[in-house]
């Protein structure tokens, strides 16, 4: 448990310094210490969204939807993330 801590805690300070794929990648490490820590699935969907990964964070959220029906920001960064995938299918399609 204590690793799990260390890593959520880097990734963490990943983030605040806006190193989002480094964050990512400490939240997965976390992810496969304890796949119900809910944060960390809300914490790595943030990440996703900043390097426009709607995809991965809309997969995120979902998990998180499965164990909390009313987790706020798994919500919040899901239809952030809907929107992403909406704006990126219009775009192809004007190209």
């Amino acid at each position: 448990m204590e690793k799990f801590k260390r890593l959520k805690k880097e990734g963490n300070d990943f983030v605040k310094m806006g190193e989002y794929e480094e964050a990512a990648n400490k939240y997965s490490e976390c992810m496969k210490l304890n796949t119900e820590e809910c944060t960390v699935y809300t914490n790595r969907a943030l990440c996703y969204l900043k390097l426009y990964k709607y995809e991965e964070a809309k997969q995120d959220c979902d998990h998180v939807l499965q164990i909390e029906d009313s987790n706020i920001k798994a919500f919040y960064r899901r239809a952030l993330a809907y929107k992403g995938l909406q704006v990126r299918k219009k775009n192809i399609a004007g190209i």
